[in-house]
């Protein structure tokens, strides 16, 4: 059974195509000069895309945890212990959160579809948070010592431009 497809034509998308789930259907982002035919040709593309990796971003919360701890040892000296990390589907205009006070870290939905380097990535930075709770030097010190930091916020700057959303990539 083929999910439900949501496509979204943008005059500012010139060639990429690009397509994610949220609350049970996909979304596929075309290029506003698309013909149909195209379109269709795309979204077979793209669900097709999707079927193959349906587990990409998609860990449970104790694989989610499993990897921050893991990702906390490798690059900030395990020092950030989350209490909990978790997956939400409420967040409108950020990738992630993180409540410090708590030790809980969300990350939206969105990311699920998103190479896992460019996961891996948002959670070096919620994690960053637990050490260092504002956007100062010694947080991204901490951040920067992720080798693909640079590589993540340009893609999430370029999918966030593409949708026509105003994500902050920075939170």
């Amino acid at each position: 059974m083929k999910p439900e497809v949501e496509v979204r034509r943008s005059a500012r998308r010139t060639r990429t195509v690009s397509a994610y789930r949220k609350d049970g259907k996909v979304i596929v982002m075309i290029p506003a000069r698309f013909t149909r035919a195209e379109e269709t040709e795309w979204v077979d593309a793209m669900l097709s895309k999707l079927e193959r990796s349906p587990a990409r971003g998609r860990q449970t919360e104790a694989q989610l945890m499993k990897r921050a701890a893991e990702l906390s040892k490798e690059y900030l000296n395990n020092q950030a212990r989350p209490s909990s990390v978790r997956w939400v589907d409420n967040m409108t205009t950020r990738w992630a959160s993180c409540t410090t006070g708590e030790g809980t870290i969300r990350l939206s939905d969105r990311l699920q579809s998103m190479p896992v380097w460019v996961i891996d990535y948002v959670l070096v930075h919620e994690l960053a948070h637990l050490l260092e709770p504002s956007h100062n030097k010694r947080f991204w010190h901490w951040v920067d010592k992720f080798p693909k930091a640079e590589r993540a916020k340009g893609y999430l700057e370029g999918v966030a431009s593409a949708a026509n959303l105003e994500l902050d990539t920075c939170d």
